[in-house]
């Protein structure tokens, strides 16, 4: 039985100021998906990986990964869709017949850790159908009344919401991908998508949010510093100075 891990790159980079995907923005040298999948492939517990990518680039992105020394597996590129549900989808429908574990990773967590990626693996292997690493919550959080789009519109100074609790901060995790599952249970997910499709408030913003909606267990494992997602330049300079401490 094998792992498979879709590699999530079709993302853009506006928010990056950039006029190309995210996934091949530069950190250190080379394109941010080119750092995620060799790391992927340095853990030694992934054995092929499929990348999702922007429309039109699967032939460039496939060949970028696929020719690096550094991964050495089986790789194959897809042109995601409109949503992440939908790249994930995109890549599930490469999946070779013996694979048994899928790892979903997104390209702009560039410098997750071969060691967190072995520990997500070995809790899936251990018996728990998802996973997802996460951190402590250091900030005091704060569930609030969303402000209605009126009173957006009405306010004429600073918009105040109204707090109606403050979790236990020590119960909280930020979580982080790769995200593992059994990949039955990955298969089943969509269904979960599917029913949230029209209830924008009820989107679930990672892969195990999808398996909640089924109704079944998710683990969270220790997650890492370095598997910080890049979103901003701010974020990119930061990892940047992450790599060079690698280096």
């Amino acid at each position: 039985m094998t792992t498979l891990a879709i590699l999530t790159a079709a993302g853009s980079g506006t928010r990056l100021g950039r006029d190309l995907p995210k996934a091949l923005v530069d950190l250190a040298g080379f394109p941010l998906v080119l750092h995620a999948a060799r790391r992927l492939a340095a853990s030694g517990v992934v054995d092929s990986l499929v990348v999702t990518c922007p429309p039109g680039l699967a032939v460039e992105v496939g060949e970028l990964v696929a020719h690096d020394p550094q991964v050495g597996l089986p790789v194959r590129a897809v042109e995601g869709g409109s949503t992440r549900q939908a790249s994930v989808a995109a890549g599930l429908r490469l999946a070779a017949a013996d694979v048994d574990v899928v790892l979903v990773h997104d390209a702009a967590r560039p410098l997750a850790p071969p060691g967190l990626v072995r520990r997500v693996v070995a809790a899936v292997r251990q018996g728990h159908a998802a996973v997802v690493p996460g951190l402590p919550v250091v900030d005091t959080v704060k569930r609030v009344v969303p402000a209605s789009p009126d009173a957006v519109t009405r306010a004429e100074g600073p918009l105040a919401e109204r707090v109606v609790e403050t979790p236990d901060r020590g119960l909280l995790r930020a979580v982080q991908t790769p995200q593992g599952f059994d990949r039955a249970v990955r298969v089943r997910a969509p269904e979960a998508g599917a029913r949230r499709a029209d209830a924008e408030h009820l989107a679930a913003t990672d892969d195990a949010g999808l398996v909640e909606a089924l109704g079944l267990p998710v683990h969270v494992v220790a997650g890492d510093d370095a598997a910080m997602k890049i979103t901003t330049e701010r974020d990119l300079l930061v990892a940047g100075l992450l790599a060079e401490e690698e280096s």
